[in-house]
């Protein structure tokens, strides 16, 4: 699919929903010598939620993994809605469209790898950063330039907000 769609994809938007690693990180984890596993995030991404939020958009967070510490960093960024250890997003996700009546062309869902694929299949904007796996980027309609990790996330909540004017300096 196209690299660049329609603007009103990106205008329509109200709810985002993320993949943790390989979106909000380069899919790198580190362990430390007590068996921790560790993430890295970047703050910028981190501003970019927060000002969603602030704008009343809906930050949804679906994840394979399990990290109390990525869970709190969702959390202090005021993201409500966080899902850890989730093997079939696709239930999850129905599950949630339905609970909080959710239109899907209204849903931007950005992931990196095949766990997202069935959820991407769906949302009225699918989006990936550039360093996923092919088969994701095969059915994004978009695909950011930047890598997980790597601010990848702003890069398309700021695009939502800025066309609907909601992204002031």
């Amino acid at each position: 699919m196209s690299s660049s769609p329609a603007l009103n994809r990106f205008k329509q938007i109200k709810t985002f929903i993320f993949d943790i690693d390989g979106v909000f990180t380069d899919n790198t984890i580190h362990i430390n010598e007590q068996g921790e596993m560790l993430r890295t995030m970047n703050v910028r991404d981190g501003y970019a939620i927060k000002k969603a939020i602030s704008k009343g958009y809906e930050i949804i967070i679906i994840t394979g993994g399990s990290s109390i510490g990525t869970s709190k960093r969702m959390q202090f960024l005021g993201i409500k809605e966080v899902h850890s250890g989730i093997q079939d997003k696709l239930s999850l996700y129905l599950e949630l469209i339905s609970k909080k009546n959710l239109k899907e062309e209204e849903i931007l869902y950005m992931g990196d790898d095949l766990p997202d694929y069935k959820v991407m299949q769906r949302v009225g904007l699918a989006c990936c950063p550039i360093d996923s796996v092919p088969e994701i980027i095969a059915i994004s309609h978009y695909i950011s330039p930047l890598a997980g990790g790597k601010t990848c996330v702003r890069d398309v909540i700021e695009r939502v907000l800025k066309l609907n004017d909601h992204w002031e300096y």
